[in-house]
């Protein structure tokens, strides 16, 4: 009866260990052919790069094509978003997730999907910081001079931004909540005409990502007054925070790897250790850096955990400012 007994404890041992061998199997053959990341933006934008040079060092890294697919339709990351969610959790299609995602849970109402349950984080990758900077006609050159001056021409400053319910315009919106100046906005279709106007004076502010406007400011055509993350900016090292004036403000845009709900964890975690591997390459980081971005590294959990975060920080915001999706 022991021997018995002691057979069958084995056999179930071996069993149990078998759903744990074929994952591990199928973590060291992936990826067996082409892997999709899907990019909700056109070639060349800000999206589009961070999916390029994450799928190059993928590829790289793991001997089979990341094939950047640009989806650019619709608002911000839907059509993008969609797509992924409606494919095979098999590990083949991933989507470049991005600070659109957790603004539009709140601006738009009926999406097909819910992003915080539909999306499996897989790794975060970059921050981008924004830029609060005035067109040189603008006295303020410092952001406790700028709110004085806002004040002083309440309702008379004209804040630009992207578009309605972009990252220019709630980063804006955040401002104004926290220091409970009057600023109209302004959206314009994409930040080139918005500079246009900045630089001809007709708008006085703007939150704008980095690398829309950092060659202005390089250039002394636009004043920056602070960026827009947590801690300073190493491709503007001197220009404080806004924080630094604003207790707690903190904004900036964000891009990550997101997949299919049910993705094996196991593929899930082989492509967080190697994108985190990535952004500890200086090749890797300085071609982030070159943009204004900032690694952003940390496990599946925590991303998760931060893009829970950030749709509840921006729907207080949007419901603040009565923002509606378009």
């Amino acid at each position: 009866m022991k021997f018995l007994r002691r057979q069958f404890l084995q056999l179930a041992a071996g069993a149990a260990a078998l759903p744990a061998a074929a994952r591990s199997a199928r973590a060291q053959t992936y990826p067996a052919r082409p892997v999709r990341i899907i990019v909700g933006g056109p070639a060349g934008g800000t999206l589009d790069i961070v999916g390029r040079v994450t799928g190059q060092w993928l590829s790289e890294r793991l001997g089979q094509s990341f094939v950047i697919e640009n989806r650019p339709g619709g608002a911000g990351n839907n059509v993008a978003t969609d797509a992924v969610v409606r494919a095979r959790p098999d590990g083949y299609t991933f989507l470049l997730v991005a600070l659109s995602n957790a603004l539009n849970a709140t601006l738009y109402e009926g999406l097909n999907y819910n992003f915080l349950r539909d999306i499996a984080p897989v790794a975060s990758i970059v921050r981008v910081p924004l830029v609060m900077e005035v067109n040189q006609s603008v006295p303020a050159r410092t952001v406790p001079e700028f709110i004085a001056y806002a004040k002083a021409n309440s309702g008379k400053v004209n804040m630009a931004s992207s578009g309605n319910g972009t990252s220019p315009q709630l980063a804006g919106e955040l401002f104004k909540l926290m220091t409970g100046v009057d600023m109209a906005h302004v959206p314009y279709r994409g930040s080139p005409s918005a500079l246009t106007d900045m630089l001809g004076g007709r708008i006085q502010v703007m939150f704008d990502l980095m690398p829309s406007s950092i060659e202005l400011i390089r250039a002394g055509k636009l004043r920056a007054l602070a960026v827009t993350t947590a801690t300073r900016s190493e491709a503007l090292p001197d220009i404080p925070t806004v924080g630094e004036f604003v207790p707690g403000y903190e904004a900036s845009t964000w891009q990550g790897l997101g997949a299919p709900k049910n993705t094996p964890v196991e593929i899930v975690d082989r492509l967080n250790k190697e994108i985190n591997a990535g952004l500890a390459d200086p090749k890797v980081r300085a071609r982030f850096a070159d943009m204004g971005a900032a690694p952003f590294i940390g496990s599946p959990g925590g991303f998760g955990a931060f893009m829970a975060e950030e749709t509840e920080k921006w729907a207080k915001v949007i419901k603040f400012a009565n923002i509606k999706g378009e």
